[in-house]
């Protein structure tokens, strides 16, 4: 039986130590799979380390599941799924994704009821890493000498936060022809400017039926949502509401106040969203 605070503390000095000592001996690849497998080897019954892809480099884009049935998706099961890293050199996300697949092991173990809920009844998808190439450029420098765009982009010069089809523009024409029923996103372009990253995002997305995901990123306080893109031609600024727009709202409000509850002493949050 695992002492959960007894475990909490080998587990997280083992983690960090495994974290510093790869980093300097193998590139992030390889030790964001050596860091998966400590907790999947911790949480077997509830844990899976597969890739979806490559990188331009060849880097392998692991990702790690949580579900009380890893590798199955189960009928009415929502599937969710939080990405970091499209921008190499913003870590922040990164790490929180690696604490967060920590925690919930641990936590499942110890038997935190919240937690176990989660496992049982969510199938949860964590990808620390889109961008690989770019944390590596990043880290060979290091933070003291790069400037802020040196590893921003992929291998082959994309930036593959802002490289997904413009799918608002395919659905704002499909409503006004009253043709939703023929709506079908068109396939990655063949194009040089699609960046294999990108593809490999686009066909696990296709492949996983998720229901919600969210994308970590350093550098602001803000939590965006769709429609991030004005509807009327020539207008910086407009209303472009989803009929989900609720949920999106009461998501980025809780997940602001959430932060700011540890961040600003318990005040109202002036953290915007849009």
């Amino acid at each position: 039986m695992l002492d959960a605070t007894a475990g909490r503390v080998v587990l997280t000095h083992f983690f960090w130590h495994r974290c510093s000592c790869i980093a300097l001996t193998a590139g992030w690849s390889f030790s964001c799979w050596i860091l998966m497998k400590v907790v999947n080897d911790m949480c077997p019954n509830i844990t899976r380390i597969y890739n979806i892809g490559k990188s331009h480099s060849g880097l392998k884009l692991y990702a790690i599941e949580i579900s009380d049935n890893p590798g199955e998706h189960e009928v009415g099961e929502p599937e969710f799924r939080y990405t970091a890293g499209s921008h190499g050199n913003e870590v922040l996300g990164r790490e929180l994704l690696l604490l967060l697949m920590q925690f919930m092991c641990l936590e499942y173990l110890s038997g935190n009821q919240r937690i176990r809920h989660l496992v049982e009844e969510t199938r949860i998808h964590l990808l620390p890493s889109v961008n690989p190439d770019g944390y590596e450029k990043a880290f060979e420098v290091g933070s003291e000498l790069s400037g802020w765009s040196l590893g921003r982009w992929s291998n082959d010069g994309i930036d593959i936060h802002h490289n997904f089809p413009d799918l608002n523009s395919i659905l704002w024409e499909a409503e006004a022809k009253k043709s939703l029923h023929q709506l079908h996103p068109p396939p990655p372009s063949s194009s040089l400017q699609v960046a294999l990253e990108t593809r490999a995002l686009i066909a696990w997305m296709e492949k996983m039926p998720f229901v919600l995901g969210g994308n970590l990123q350093g550098g602001e306080l803000v939590v965006t949502f769709p429609y991030d893109r004005t509807r009327s031609q020539w207008v910086a600024r407009e209303q472009t509401p989803t009929p989900d727009d609720h949920v999106f709202r009461w998501l980025a409000f809780s997940y602001a106040n959430s932060e700011c509850h540890h961040l600003c002493g318990g005040h109202q949050s002036r953290y915007p969203y849009r």
